[in-house]
């Protein structure tokens, strides 16, 4: 205990001074003016937006509506993507049928789905709960189908030849197996969702962070306008040590080694 106490101190310490560090290079920049940054506003001033903001419902509701859509969206990419990504990865069958399309789709930028969610779907809220689950849903499928492409072909054979079930192969080896993949492409998938929602709410959206920093832009208000990215920011850490944290209790024996 004593030695994780002690990690964990190390850890919150370097953190702490990595974020002084840079509060104090912010500071050092303003003051100096350095060229194109000439209208970043001051920490301080930074400081007393977000203390004010943290003090009002409008603020707290626009937390509520951009995590809402965070969770909906996301979640639907998981149902889909993860049993998607096993099936291509189990079957060759199946993946000859569906990842041609799947690959001519895929490096289409979640961005660029926006004018035809706006268009084909009947709310705007419908709409970027769409985007969200576009922005993580090629992400965990092509993680998880990586994921069972690396389990090797030896442990199949191994559980075949000491009598094991197909379903008990799937259970057994190719979900665990794929876990440190599918916890990996939600990660990086959580971030890109957060990316493409913020510009969502921007274009479309009512509400959410993501409008909230716009619209501190559409009134020059620049310390509110940080006041937002650090927002974002922040939700998206929490999302991401979330996931972080529910992957270490999927996978118990990582701990061990």
């Amino acid at each position: 205990m004593k030695k994780i106490s002690k990690v964990v101190n190390v850890k919150t310490l370097r953190g702490v001074v990595s974020v002084v560090f840079f509060v104090a290079l912010w500071q050092l920049v303003v003051l100096v003016k350095v060229p194109y940054l000439q209208n970043l506003p001051y920490p301080k001033e930074v400081a007393v937006d977000g203390i004010q903001a943290a003090g009002s419902k409008a603020y707290w509701f626009d937390w509520g509506i951009s995590l809402m859509r965070i969770f909906i969206g996301f979640i639907a990419a998981q149902l889909i993507g993860i049993p998607l990504g096993l099936a291509m990865g189990i079957s060759r069958i199946f993946k000859s049928y569906t990842f041609p399309v799947f690959e001519i789709l895929r490096p289409i930028p979640p961005i660029a789905w926006i004018p035809i969610a706006i268009l084909f779907w009947p709310t705007r809220e419908l709409s970027i709960y769409f985007l969200v689950f576009i922005g993580a849903f090629f992400i965990i499928v092509i993680n998880v189908l990586q994921g069972v492409s690396n389990i090797s072909v030896s442990l199949k054979w191994a559980a075949t030849s000491l009598g094991a079930r197909p379903k008990d192969i799937f259970w057994k080896i190719m979900v665990p197996g794929s876990l440190p993949s599918i916890v990996t492409g939600m990660t990086v998938g959580m971030g890109v969702t957060w990316n493409v929602l913020i510009a969502a709410e921007m274009i479309a959206g009512q509400g959410g962070l993501g409008r909230m920093t716009w619209e501190a832009y559409t009134n020059h208000n620049i310390p509110f306008i940080v006041v937002g990215m650090v927002s974002i920011g922040v939700a998206g850490y929490l999302c991401s040590t979330f996931i972080r944290w529910l992957g270490e209790k999927a996978m118990p024996w990582k701990r061990k080694f």
